[in-house]
């Protein structure tokens, strides 16, 4: 095939249309009212709800903001912006409560300070990923980092059982968010609309039942770059446009880039799409004025999330047949 650096460009008024029509039917194909969606301050919520608003008008569209202990507080600023912006209904929830019930921070700390006995409420943590996945061969090991708050850092290789730990008490955060959509979406009789994007979706960076539990996936096949250019075209708030992705679920900024791709979206993106269509390694190294060595370091990662996160894309596992319908 014919691979350019062109080559995701897209029709942006003709996708919003497309994308609008999608979300009509499926509303009425559920026969629901509208749509519920978490508003986080980030360009995928922000263009989802965009859709929303113009499929289903800002009456039949709300937004939760759902802050907690370790948000940025420009999360919730830009999240109501954005919606004051939309002209649709916004509530803010803090699910900090919630957390702190369940032992989220508890649990997190407890496994924290197993690595960093002085960890403490002062302290903020984030985890990360080796840096330039393209210039050297490194394996996908995280390294997790304290700060004492008055600038003091320590950082340490994770093994797998404190990994485990940490990301098993950090997603609570996504599924008790959910929870509290499906509660708004079931008494209003809305669909809760996801905002998951395809460079997310194909490397498994969801949490499952949490941001992966939804009813629509609006922009799932919208790779992230795509996401940036339907969201300037529909007139997402500037300050959401020109923020760092971020899953804004640690206490220390860690962009998307640091924790999980390891790749800048402009070049990440592309290297997707060659992979996922089969492109060459040779072509896509041309293209792209990059080696075949780094295109083949792409790849490989690419192929490993896929791999680990496939069960994340399917059903539960189970031995029933297809359910067939009945005679009318």
């Amino acid at each position: 095939m014919d691979f350019h650096k062109e080559i995701l460009e897209i029709n942006c008024e003709k996708e919003a249309r497309r994308i609008s029509r999608f979300i009509r039917k499926q509303v009425l194909s559920m026969r629901k009212e509208g749509a519920v969606i978490g508003l986080s301050g980030g360009v995928d919520s922000a263009l989802s709800a965009e859709f929303c608003v113009r499929a289903l008008g800002k009456e039949k569209t709300i937004g939760l903001v759902l802050p907690e202990t370790d948000s940025n507080p420009v999360s919730e600023e830009f999240a109501l912006k954005q919606a004051k912006k939309m002209g649709i209904r916004a509530d803010i929830i803090d699910i900090s409560p919630t957390l702190e019930g369940f032992g989220t921070y508890k649990k997190r700390d407890e496994a924290i300070q197993t690595i960093f006995p002085e960890y403490g409420p002062r302290y903020r943590m984030k985890m990360t990923l080796p840096p330039d996945l393209l210039e050297r061969d490194s394996f996908n090991i995280y390294t997790l980092m304290i700060d004492d708050g008055q600038g003091n850092a320590k950082s340490a290789r994770l093994n797998k059982e404190n990994l485990w730990n940490i990301i098993a008490a950090t997603d609570t955060k996504q599924r008790t968010r959910m929870m509290h959509l499906y509660y708004y979406a079931e008494k209003m009789n809305f669909l809760v609309c996801g905002t998951t994007n395809k460079t997310e979706l194909v490397q498994g960076f969801f949490v499952k039942y949490g941001d992966g539990g939804v009813d629509i996936e609006p922009i799932a096949h919208l790779y992230k770059t795509q996401v940036y250019d339907l969201a300037e075209h529909l007139g997402v708030i500037p300050q959401i446009l020109q923020r760092p992705a971020s899953p804004d679920t640690y206490s220390f900024h860690v962009s998307d880039e640091e924790l999980f791709f390891r790749i800048p979206f402009r070049t990440l993106d592309l290297l997707l799409y060659a992979w996922e269509k089969g492109v060459p390694i040779e072509n896509a190294a041309g293209a792209m004025e990059l080696t075949e060595d780094q295109v083949k370091r792409a790849f490989r990662d690419f192929a490993g999330k896929f791999r680990t996160s496939e069960h994340m894309r399917k059903l539960p596992a189970s031995l029933q047949k297809s359910i067939r319908r009945g005679c009318r």
